[in-house]
């Protein structure tokens, strides 16, 4: 197994599927260290020094330990229900989201929806956007105008690893770059 195979199914475990492994996460998303290596080897192998690189070397920063590395989570994506203790923040006066062209109609009509998340994801910056937007297919970029929505009332959060969050955005808060 590559670490980047590995990592993948430590994002599936710790993000959407634990019960896929017989692992509880708490209601904070943390799960035990010893016992996630416990149970992964029984897919595949998993040693304490292979997850400190994982976590260490993830170019997404996905996950992060528990300041005594006892616990681990996932520091955004979940599709199931958990709160990884953000705080409320003022977003930049813009944010980005990039998408590909299969959902740009439904974007212009709905806005971005969290669909199977808990939130939906924003990037600070226009390059982070089009690398997400990439995985699927040509990308296409949308301006947020989230200083706006702000002041409208929305709420934002911003992960560990610098991902911006909220739980939609209506689509007269949206610009499409071409």
């Amino acid at each position: 197994m590559s670490l980047k195979d590995t990592s993948k199914f430590l994002s599936l475990i710790l993000r959407h599927k634990p019960q896929a492994i017989g692992l509880q996460l708490d209601e904070h998303g943390w799960a035990d260290v010893d016992e996630l290596i416990r149970r992964v080897n029984r897919k595949r192998p998993l040693d304490f020094a292979t997850l400190e690189q994982i976590v260490a070397t993830d170019e997404k920063q996905r996950y992060s330990f528990s300041a005594d590395k006892k616990l681990i989570r996932a520091n955004q994506g979940h599709s199931i229900p958990v709160d990884v203790e953000l705080a409320e923040l003022e977003p930049p006066t813009i944010l980005f989201h990039g998408t590909g062209e299969k959902s740009v109609a439904s974007i212009k009509l709905r806005g971005l929806l969290k669909m199977s998340r808990l939130y939906v994801h924003l990037s600070a910056d226009e390059e982070t956007a089009r690398k997400v937007g990439q995985r699927h297919g040509a990308p296409k970029i949308f301006v947020v105008e989230s200083f706006r929505m702000f002041g409208d009332g929305f709420k934002f959060f911003r992960s560990v690893n610098g991902v911006w969050l909220t739980e939609h955005v209506p689509a007269k808060y949206l610009k499409e770059i071409f």
